[in-house]
């Protein structure tokens, strides 16, 4: 389909979604471009959030288990095996309400590429707490999903740190697994809905530390405690965890996207028809546009369907 220099499709991401896409779009000859990003200790990187997690035991096919990068590079393997071709750079600046989508990479030459249609599939990341030992134990007591890694705390003291839906819904979910869960909150009252609250304050595993904040973890290989502090009293005070899960939010990474795809008021890609934006010949997929599953396996599904869009739109535009 292409002509010189110009690409059928440029995939911005590799995570679930955009290893899923590129595995797609290359099975159908399409010769995608996978800009991965650049190694650094942030979900942006290539392999995305599952590149900063241990065991993954929810994704189908693993029944004992894998290890979130080593799924990764798994996908990205077989990507590659049918022709895949991947740029280990990031995004600087785009140009997608065109026919020819413009895509410029961090690179010292400030190279352009130039494709028919591009997937965003760039993710999101979840917010931290920014203290001591937390990026350190990330994976190793430290997580931002219950849904992945609650059954390792089986018989464990947890604690979940925020005080909206997601961070009720999580602590309610760990308590299938927990001896205890504690919900660190710093203020007096929760702003999650009023059905949630009630739910958690009546939960009979459930304790809530009002007024508290986490302001270190402690641990060599695992979790063992973490400094609290009541901001009410004034106190600094150890306690004993072995797990923390940080619920505070997320945030997707579309900022070089802003001004061109319509976005949610939180920043999240807004998809129509499947994956389509509302720049004909865009695509997005996984967590830049999902904000309810936030998972692995849903990112992957959203990168297939991605590829397929995306194929069917090529072949009406440019057969």
């Amino acid at each position: 389909m292409s002509t010189e220099d110009i690409s059928d499709v440029i995939i911005v991401g590799s995570g679930p979604a955009g290893l899923t896409a590129a595995i797609y779009t290359a099975r159908a000859n399409l010769n995608p471009k996978i800009i991965e990003g650049e190694p650094s200790s942030n979900s942006d990187q290539p392999g995305g959030q599952l590149m900063l997690t241990t065991e993954v035991e929810n994704f189908p096919g693993f029944p004992d288990g894998i290890l979130g990068p080593e799924l990764m590079n798994k996908m990205r393997d077989q990507a590659i095996k049918f022709g895949a071709e991947f740029i280990t750079k990031k995004v600087t600046k785009v140009e997608l309400s065109g026919k020819i989508k413009r895509v410029w990479l961090s690179d010292a030459e400030n190279t352009e590429l130039k494709a028919h249609s591009v997937i965003v599939a760039t993710g999101a990341k979840s917010l931290m707490l920014d203290i001591e030992g937390e990026s350190r134990l990330l994976g190793y007591g430290v997580s931002t999903c219950a849904t992945c890694d609650g059954f390792f705390f089986r018989n464990k003291l947890v604690g979940v740190v925020g005080g909206g839906d997601s961070a009720l819904e999580e602590a309610i979910f760990l308590t299938k697994f927990a001896t205890k869960v504690y919900i660190i909150h710093r203020r007096d009252s929760f702003r999650a809905s009023k059905i949630m609250q009630k739910r958690a304050e009546n939960h009979e595993k459930i304790e809530i530390l009002w007024n508290t904040e986490v302001k270190r973890v402690n641990g060599d290989t695992n979790l063992d405690s973490v400094l609290l502090y009541n901001n009410a009293l004034n106190k600094e005070y150890e306690f004993e965890l072995n797990g923390l899960f940080v619920a505070i939010g997320h945030s997707p990474n579309t900022e070089i996207f802003k001004g061109q795809i319509l976005m949610d008021e939180n920043g999240y890609i807004v998809t129509t028809n499947g994956t389509k934006t509302n720049l004909d010949g865009v695509f997005a997929c996984g967590d830049v546009q999902d904000h309810i599953y936030k998972q692995a396996i849903t990112a992957a599904g959203s990168g297939c369907a991605a590829a397929i869009d995306a194929e069917k739109w090529l072949n009406s535009n440019f057969s």
